[in-house]
């Protein structure tokens, strides 16, 4: 469940936001370097190009998924034991390729017939961190090593807070955690969430056919939007910003920079697609190690749609327990990637 909650296919690509952002970074370089814009142009166009064989491979595997029904798969992560049920909700957690509102229900659906609530924490606090969408650009862009890392600290993160739920359930913080829920019927137009099985040879079907086609469309929509937008902000930022300023914030060793690199991470995340140019562009410019996985991590759980799906759900309590446990996880993965780096 990697923050790409966005409207209906094919319906809603054009409405303001990120077109418009990357139009409106254009038109400014037009205005006031002119001479910039061929070098901007050939910089984003360069990018895109370069990144094309992971976006393909994204949009291919996750209309498959969605096309065969594999979400169903999420429902037996939340069956049996309760430490069994954190360890496979953490893990589909950080694998699902679906967006927040086909989440909502689903486990709206689960708190309200007695799911463990540290089952569900792990599973939402994996969740926006990595999908194989996800994986693919963050791989392309900086390094199959980071992508790894990033995967393991997902999924570390979702059993670091199924344990501390677990842990204190009976704590004031987690007694009665939902909040009222009102009759949902999913933007995504999710009814059942999670019902059925999988039909892995989807192709055998119309409806399964017209869900593929729907869902790689919308997908490279939205991945060709926000990486436009984002390589044309990396463009700004490697012109504009001082290498030195950034290694004088962000550079260096120790819990500094990495302790910063969360707290910065978690109000400034705009996507997490786009984010990964933008950390490319630090990194280039002294950003450390440790401090662009503590923003990613940060930035990637407490991004508006995957904070909304938790706030739509749960007491505010819970809610900031739920950040708590982000920002501690975020700084913990930083520590640890700057020692592997």
């Amino acid at each position: 469940m990697t923050d790409h909650s966005h409207p209906a296919p094919l319906t809603g690509w054009w409405r303001p936001n990120g077109w418009m952002a990357s139009a409106a970074i254009v038109i400014g370089v037009a205005l006031f370097e002119p001479g910039y814009l061929r070098e901007t142009l050939t910089f984003v166009a360069g990018a895109l190009a370069g990144t094309a064989p992971f976006i393909l491979f994204a949009v291919l595997a996750v209309a498959f998924l969605k096309a065969s029904g594999a979400e169903t798969l999420l429902s037996r992560a939340f069956q049996g034991p309760q430490w069994r049920m954190i360890l496979f909700a953490a893990l589909l957690g950080g694998l699902s390729p679906f967006c927040s509102c086909e989440v909502i229900p689903f486990i709206a659906a689960l708190l309200a017939v007695g799911a463990p609530l540290a089952a569900v924490m792990a599973f939402w606090l994996a969740s926006p961190l990595m999908d194989p969408a996800m994986f693919a650009i963050t791989a392309g862009t900086l390094g199959i090593q980071f992508a790894m890392a990033k995967t393991v600290a997902a999924v570390a993160l979702g059993l670091l807070g199924g344990a501390v739920v677990a842990m204190a359930a009976r704590s004031p913080v987690f007694a009665d955690p939902l909040k009222p829920q009102p009759v949902r019927s999913g933007c995504c137009g999710v009814k059942k969430p999670f019902s059925g099985a999988p039909v892995w040879r989807f192709w055998s079907e119309p409806a399964r056919r017209d869900t593929f086609r729907d869902t790689a469309f919308d997908n490279t929509l939205f991945l060709t939007k926000w990486l436009t937008l984002a390589y044309l902000i990396e463009s700004l930022m490697m012109r504009h910003i001082p290498a030195e300023m950034i290694a004088g914030v962000l550079g260096g060793e120790g819990v500094g920079p990495i302790l910063l690199g969360a707290l910065v991470g978690a109000p400034a995340y705009l996507n997490g697609y786009a984010a990964v140019p933008l950390i490319d562009a630090l990194l280039a410019q002294g950003m450390a190690p440790g401090a662009a996985m503590s923003f990613v991590i940060a930035g990637g759980v407490s991004c508006i749609p995957a904070a909304i799906a938790v706030w739509a759900l749960v007491k505010p309590r819970v809610f900031a327990a739920y950040i708590a446990i982000a920002l501690t996880g975020a700084v913990l993965a930083g520590l640890g990637w700057a020692v592997v780096a």
